[in-house]
């Protein structure tokens, strides 16, 4: 309710009647929250590295940094952009390499689309693109509930230069979209391929994946370690036109980052979970997640030894944490220390040196 209530004041008294909130179907397109961080190098395999709900899906193409940017296009309101650096290139791929930027969506959020009936919705992509590399770059929709998919291309026509691109894909009639929380609908944003994705023709109309038309005419931007592409303001609506960007409250856009990752800030002296002394060395409290998350998430830490147990007037070091029986709104913390905790007193789990912190993950991963 808090989400909807402060979009709807953003849209004020002058939006246009029936106007949607979160038209967007892209979180964070505007490339606001890096919660992972803000630059990771050495990037050969494929993860969510930083800026949230853009993932790298890449195999033997070269090595990349991945970064949170500040160089953005003048006078359009963005104030960050995705940036993938070419470190190590690969100017002659193997015929299964690729290298791609990509962003998933649930299928109950995309109902309205009408995927799969007679009334399906078409969509619109837009997106602003900046690289040294010129030529033709591909935009694929792959909806995987029906194994289905689209491919259009767009052009980077100036080097170095902040381009506005746009890309209407008609509505699908063939293959309804699974009305549940996994993974149904992807976008996929190329930047090299392999031939067996480039081999065939490529596939501008909605039919069953057929792997050599998806990428045809891709340019090779892992041939140079002198290549880059930026991107921001990526919008994908329904319609078949491009909308000027809808940029979110920066707290609205983590709420909805968080519903699939949250890391904790490290703060000496934070307490993370407040519960019990379960005898003199062990402690369980309860994690209270900052959205509802989208499964239960898998949980991380930065390690045992960077938290301690405040149990009375004792400040005991852990000798391990581990956490148990979650669900989408909390889980259960265990805390060991070697001794001194008071059986049955109150207890806090705190960040000991104010580098440790805790995740949790349920991004639509390959396994969900």
């Amino acid at each position: 309710m808090a989400i909807t209530k402060l979009v709807a004041d953003s849209l004020g008294a002058g939006a246009t009647p029936n106007q949607s909130a979160f038209k967007n179907i892209i979180i964070n397109g505007d490339m606001s929250i890096a919660q992972r961080g803000t630059s990771i190098s050495g990037i050969t395999g494929g993860n969510y590295y930083t800026v949230d709900r853009f993932r790298i899906n890449i195999l033997s193409m070269g090595t990349w940094t991945m970064s949170q940017e500040t160089d953005v296009p003048s006078g359009q309101g963005f104030a960050n952009s995705l940036k993938m650096d070419c470190t190590t290139a690969d100017a002659s791929p193997s015929a299964s390499d690729l290298l791609l930027l990509q962003t998933r969506f649930e299928g109950q959020n995309l109902q309205y689309l009408k995927k799969g009936t007679a009334n399906a919705e078409s969509l619109t992509l837009s997106l602003w693109v900046k690289s040294n590399k010129t030529g033709t770059y591909i935009a694929e929709l792959y909806d995987e509930d029906n194994s289905r998919n689209i491919s259009k291309s767009y052009t980077i026509n100036v080097a170095d230069t902040w381009e506005k691109k746009t890309i209407t894909y008609a509505g699908d009639t063939t293959g309804t979209l699974d009305n549940d929380n996994n993974r149904s609908l992807y976008l996929n944003l190329w930047l090299c391929a392999g031939t067996d994705y480039t081999s065939g023709t490529l596939q501008t109309t909605w039919g069953t994946q057929t792997t050599a038309n998806k990428v045809v005419g891709q340019v090779n931007l892992a041939d140079s370690t002198s290549n880059y592409i930026n991107i921001t303001g990526v919008q994908l609506e329904a319609g078949t036109t491009a909308s000027d960007f809808e940029f979110l409250p920066y707290d609205v856009n983590l709420a909805r980052c968080q519903r699939y990752f949250y890391k904790t800030s490290a703060v000496a002296n934070m307490p993370y979970a407040s519960g019990v002394a379960n005898g003199t060395t062990n402690a369980r409290g309860l994690i209270t997640y900052p959205q509802i998350m989208r499964t239960s998430p898998s949980m991380s830490k930065s390690g045992s030894t960077n938290f301690n147990v405040y149990c009375g007037s004792t400040n005991v070091a852990c000798t391990n944490v581990a956490f148990y029986y979650g669900n989408t709104q909390q889980i259960l913390v265990y805390a060991d220390v070697s001794s001194g905790l008071t059986n049955g007193q109150g207890a806090l789990l705190i960040d000991n040196s104010g580098s440790s912190y805790i995740t949790g993950d349920s991004e639509l991963w390959y396994n969900q």
